[in-house]
């Protein structure tokens, strides 16, 4: 965003080609985040982990219907994204915990923002998913 246009979104600001190859659509950073905040449980995981750190049974117990295999994928994903850290705690048995990263902190400004529209621009009508 340039410092004359500063009510036009960064987005939108830069133009597409006319066609546009799907090899620039797949190297996208925003498509790469899109997809990990479309799945099922990335985004409720990164809104508990902004609260405060869990461990994983707290974060089973929190989210209702997901199973231990798809939380471990999902925390996996989002550790390998850059967004979650996890710590092993040399206790016995170890106890691991899980916290964002500086990256994944940031990242709840944003997604607040994208919520507050959503609420504010919902209608009846909503998708099923």
């Amino acid at each position: 965003m340039s410092g004359t246009n500063t009510g036009v979104p960064s987005l939108v600001d830069a133009p597409l080609a006319e066609r546009v190859p799907v090899s620039e659509y797949a190297a996208c950073p925003v498509t790469g985040l899109l997809h990990r905040l479309g799945d099922k449980w990335s985004l409720v995981t990164l809104v508990l982990l902004g609260g405060r750190p869990h461990r994983f049974n707290e974060l089973h117990q929190r989210i209702e219907g997901v199973s231990q295999r798809m939380l471990t994928r999902t925390l996996r994903a989002l550790e390998s994204d850059g967004l979650v850290r996890r710590t092993v705690h040399p206790t016995v048995p170890p106890s691991v915990e899980y916290a964002l990263t500086s990256p994944g902190q940031a990242l709840l400004g944003p997604l607040s923002q994208v919520a507050d529209w959503a609420v504010e621009h919902r209608t009846d009508a909503r998708p099923t998913l």
